[in-house]
């Protein structure tokens, strides 16, 4: 089953988030602001972090570089969910490592998709690794 970490510092939007994943089959934990999303990301290791930009402590683009910087999580998919709208915000998003970003206010059908189409990629990375570890394995064995 696949886990979702969503990490804002606003209860109202984690509590909106949450309601519209309801219907995905997942495990779903939350974050109150950067140091939190990092160390719920080590502790329950999600497949996908909905991670705001706006936070106090760690900005979603420094959670986000964090991320992707470490060997250990650099596979976790992340879609930054902002109200930043700017080019610049986007560049920076990108530069950070996001695998996606999304505008607030979040359009339920949009984030479903976005979700849906993520943990499937996040599903294809993780088997296209296990076949790496097989056949080096297997080249090893030789």
């Amino acid at each position: 089953m696949h886990r979702i970490l969503i990490a804002d510092d606003n209860d109202a939007n984690r509590e909106l988030l949450e309601a519209y994943l309801v219907g995905v089959e997942c495990e779903l934990e939350t974050a109150e602001d950067g140091q939190d999303t990092l160390d719920k990301v080590a502790s329950f290791k999600p497949d996908l972090v909905l991670l705001d930009v706006m936070m106090p402590k760690l900005s979603g683009f420094e959670v986000c570089k964090r991320l992707k910087d470490s060997p250990e999580t650099s596979r976790v998919m992340i879609l930054m969910v902002t109200a930043l709208n700017e080019l610049g915000d986007h560049e920076r998003a990108v530069a950070a490592g996001t695998d996606d970003f999304l505008s607030k206010p979040v359009n339920k059908i949009e984030l479903l998709k976005r979700v849906e189409i993520m943990l499937k990629l996040k599903g294809t990375e993780d088997e296209l690794e296990r076949l790496r570890q097989y056949i080096q394995e297997m080249e090893e064995r030789r």
